[in-house]
């Protein structure tokens, strides 16, 4: 999808931190709601994603997630375009499901 001139982007945060003390989960929490603060939604366990309106706003959520990695654990962060997102495939069991749509955006003229 191309609005105005601008590549829309998804941002894809896969993340393996410890659980295996109260303050390792005290930080897993934190960074979580971190996440969930700037919209991102959970896709599935560990794996969180945001759409944005563009590389550059893409830019600034992983700059964010940068600026707020917990002390341990693994972080990694993927950007790929609503192009690459569509041809995601799905399953649940042996059953394919469609990918889920960008969310709808308003065009100012």
């Amino acid at each position: 999808m191309n609005f105005g001139g601008l590549n829309t982007m998804w941002v894809i945060v896969m993340f393996d931190l410890p659980t295996d003390t109260p303050k390792a989960r005290k930080q897993y929490s934190i960074f979580r709601k971190h996440l969930l603060n700037d919209g991102f939604n959970m896709m599935q366990y560990s794996i969180y994603i945001r759409h944005s309106a563009s590389d550059e706003n893409a830019h600034v959520h992983v700059k964010r997630i940068k600026s707020n990695l917990p002390p341990d654990g693994e972080v990694r962060i993927i950007k790929i375009t609503d192009k690459q997102f569509s041809n995601i495939e799905v399953f649940y069991g042996s059953k394919r499901i469609k990918t889920e749509l960008p969310p709808q955006q308003l065009q100012f003229f």
